[in-house]
């Protein structure tokens, strides 16, 4: 086989969509090692709160149209897709108008707080927001289209152009706060000229939307919003609560917390990338009215990625002070973020079978059900994050809180699948020790062919 074959096999979308998941987490742990040596524990706080609000409000634009982009623009003739496209910018540049007045509106705030959390997220979350319009729409649009090499491209340069500022402060300056916040802006920025300039963004479009796609994708999104942003705020919920709650030790403590947390991508990137194997297969199969291929294929995915991930999850809870050093530093170790990774891996192997019980209620149409199985994860996790701080005083009440958290997503999951799908929970292990038994014995088969 010669390299040319090698090349033209790895560029393929899985392969590419892929190596974009598993780069940018990469990336994204070198730019927090980077951030957590050279700032201070309180501006790394700061900037994680950041971050996370910032992810929330812009899950009012993505979550509102991302979705429904590629849902009417996938495969539509050529006049319906400019419609399509010109609608998204519209709405998009709607959207961004909007939340910019209010943030606008917010600033006179800054006279009544002394938050620096709250400053921050005031003073940049309007001028980020709108550096990051152009490269969101591209980025969306590269999606849909399945280009994965120019969708990873714009991802390297973004994180690219973030690090290299962020290397070439700390040699020339100290590195803060103000100046990161700057960077990102900036990193922004230039990516979405970058996308403006090679014609990505498709702003042309613009002149060619119409009221009917703009109603379409407004009827559409205004439904799938809903459990983007409160999937999104389960996520955050953590942070806004230690940052809140603990007081003065809250900055410090979102930062210490936010390391675990960037660990848990050893976990989330196949994951991600079994639930995009699995999912085509899975709506294939319903659409075929085959329920039994359904269940089979989302207890083969996540219990083979469960049995799978006990040994990662053994491995990660013995050397958690090492990899917490490794990311964070050596003023990390023996701290509560060693705990709370430990907390958060003894159970982290079963996230596949929470997160496939979610993703199969969307399959089967039910995303209303979906929707209040997030719900009620939020719930659980705000109602034992207060009392896990309550108790432990520290964010090892807080870690202790996701262990109910996913049992409530687990059981509500499985208790309304069980309505549509003939399956146990039970299932998921002995169905994936079959599958990978049966990997094992071809790869045996295989090389014993080999050898003879």
């Amino acid at each position: 086989m010669n390299i040319t074959s090698v090349i033209s096999k790895l560029r393929n979308r899985h392969f590419l969509s892929l190596v974009g998941n598993g780069s940018m987490a990469v990336l994204g742990m070198v730019t927090v090692a980077i951030l957590f040596r050279f700032m201070s524990s309180d501006d790394v706080g700061y900037w994680f709160f950041f971050q996370s609000v910032f992810v929330l409000l812009d899950t009012f634009r993505t979550g509102f149209l991302q979705v429904a982009l590629i849902k009417f623009y996938t495969g539509a003739e050529k006049a319906k897709a400019e419609s399509v496209l010109g609608s998204v910018w519209y709405l998009s540049l709607l959207i961004t108008g909007i939340l910019v007045i209010l943030n606008i509106l917010a600033v006179p705030v800054l006279k009544f707080t002394d938050s620096v959390g709250l400053v921050t997220t005031i003073q940049w979350f309007g001028i980020t927001f709108i550096c990051t319009l152009p490269s969101s729409i591209a980025s969306w649009i590269l999606q849909a289209d399945q280009r994965f090499d120019r969708l990873l491209l714009l991802r390297v340069i973004n994180q690219g152009l973030f690090i290299i500022m962020i290397l070439a402060m700390i040699i020339f300056e100290k590195l803060t706060l103000d100046k990161v916040l700057i960077i990102n802006a900036i990193s922004t920025a230039s990516v979405s000229v970058f996308c403006l300039f090679r014609g990505w963004t498709r702003l042309r479009t613009f002149a060619r939307r119409t009221s009917e796609s703009i109603k379409e994708l407004f009827h559409f999104g205004k439904y799938s919003v809903g459990t983007t942003i409160s999937t999104n705020l389960l996520r955050s919920s953590d942070t806004f609560i230690i940052m809140f709650v603990l007081g003065t030790a809250g900055p410090a403590a979102v930062a210490m917390y936010n390391i675990p947390m960037r660990l848990m991508e050893i976990i989330e990137i196949p994951l991600r990338s079994f639930l995009a194997t699995g999912m085509p297969s899975m709506s294939e199969a319903f659409n075929k009215n085959n329920k039994k291929e359904v269940v089979h294929i989302m207890q083969k995915y996540a219990g083979m990625l469960t049995l799978a991930l006990i040994p990662v999850s053994l491995v990660a809870v013995l050397l958690a002070d090492i990899a917490i050093g490794i990311l964070g530093g050596g003023k990390y170790t023996g701290t509560h973020a060693v705990t709370v990774y430990r907390i958060f891996m003894s159970f982290a192997m079963f996230y596949p079978i929470d997160r496939f019980l979610g993703v199969t209620l969307d399959i089967i149409h039910q995303p209303r059900i979906n929707f209040y199985k997030v719900l009620i994860m939020l719930f659980t996790n705000v109602v034992f994050d207060f009392t896990g701080i309550y108790l432990f005083g520290n964010i090892n009440g807080v870690a202790i809180a996701t262990f109910f958290t996913f049992l409530s997503g687990v059981f509500f999951g499985y208790y309304w699948l069980r309505k549509y799908l003939d399956f146990t929970l039970l299932s998921f292990f002995t169905v994936g020790f079959a599958e990978i038994k049966s990997l094992i014995n071809q790869v045996l088969y295989k090389n014993r062919v080999a050898q003879q």
